[in-house]
């Protein structure tokens, strides 16, 4: 309720205000030394429905009714769904052009990301737009597994109320923002693990010893993944680099978008195997830290005593994501991080 009360003041003070037209919105990122360009839209549920934006998440019941009330409770989205598509030069070149005019708004907010907006307003533009995202077959859901799908029930829970029902209402659209494959930036997602008392930290290193070359090093730096089928291992005050050996590298299916992912290498051959943790996503002896935090957060988490031992993870790439949605498969839990995020509240959806 008070969020409804917070977004009526928005508007009526003028701090939001409803575009006269139907127009797209690009919207440039700036985080640090990475950019990324996207376009703000609303996506259609139908087509999420038909699989043309294509998932790669399990959601939750309770966080898909968190985000029910919420939208129900606002009669508006206020937070995008992060998209993602095989990038397009037909498209590419119209947002170069649109951002050769003089941007609506230019502002930076929190962990000092600059955010840039150009309202697309002219029809002949939109039109143009329109017309080259024809080329892009697919959409992927990049972050925003729980949005899209509550935007899904918004849509069944309108319609049943609505006798007129025409397939145009506002609430079967939702909010997306969509980057081109190349421009998206997902970092590593590293794990912190806790160890039973009876397994012996130089026994643990001989058993990983069977299916990664093991070599300890100096420092977080060193440790630190730069390729694919590479780990960094902190473990009893060291670092360690991990590199998937000949014999294991035999028996990865490389056909296989999901089991071929590092994370799935790293739960198969030492999770589950070796510390006993069958499921990562409700297993308390894990917990997972965004790449955004650098390597001495694992460090600093593990030396608290808390925490036995981290793993650090080279980043999924863009491919895998897009290569497990379209095989129709499921990523394990936190195999992605996004940076920058999208911020809630810049652009709003109204749902009427």
């Amino acid at each position: 309720q008070k969020g409804r009360e917070n977004l009526d003041q928005f508007i009526e003070q003028g701090v939001l205000q409803l575009d006269e037209e139907a127009n797209y919105y690009v919207y440039k990122q700036i985080m640090g030394t990475h950019e990324q360009v996207g376009l703000v839209a609303v996506a259609s549920v139908d087509a999420y429905e038909k699989n043309l934006i294509k998932k790669h998440e399990f959601t939750r019941p309770d966080k898909e009714d968190d985000r029910v009330r919420h939208m129900e409770s606002l009669n508006a989205q206020v937070g995008p769904v992060f998209l993602t598509y095989k990038s397009v030069d037909a498209v590419n070149e119209l947002i170069e052009q649109t951002m050769e005019t003089e941007s609506e708004y230019d502002f930076e907010a929190d962990f000092n990301t600059r955010h840039v907006f150009w309202v697309v307003k002219d029809r002949n533009m939109v039109t143009k737009i329109d017309t080259a995202f024809d080329e892009v077959n697919h959409l992927y859901v990049a972050d925003g597994h729980h949005r899209s799908a509550a935007a899904q029930r918004i849509k069944r829970l309108c319609q049943g109320r609505n006798p007129n029902h025409t397939g145009e209402e506002s609430y079967n659209f939702f909010l997306v923002v969509l980057f081109p494959d190349k421009q998206v930036q997902i970092l590593d997602y590293n794990r912190v693990v806790k160890i039973e008392s009876n397994i012996l930290p130089t026994r643990l290193l001989n058993d990983i010893g069977k299916y990664f070359d093991v070599f300890k090093v100096e420092s977080a730096t060193m440790a630190k993944p730069s390729i694919p089928r590479c780990f960094g291992l902190y473990l009893n005050n060291c670092w360690y680099q991990l590199t998937v050996n000949n014999k294991l590298r035999a028996q990865i299916d490389e056909y296989n978008p999901t089991e071929s992912l590092d994370v799935s290498i790293m739960q198969n051959t030492v999770f589950e195997p070796l510390l006993g943790i069958k499921n990562q996503r409700t297993d308390k002896r894990v917990d997972f830290v965004g790449g955004i935090r650098g390597l001495e957060e694992l460090e600093k988490r593990v030396n608290s005593g808390e925490w036995q031992a981290a793993v650090a993870f080279y980043p999924t790439s863009v491919e895998s994501l897009m290569a497990i949605a379209d095989a129709d498969e499921v990523m394990p839990p936190k195999s992605t991080w996004f940076e920058p995020k999208l911020k809630s509240g810049l652009v709003v959806h109204m749902l009427d």
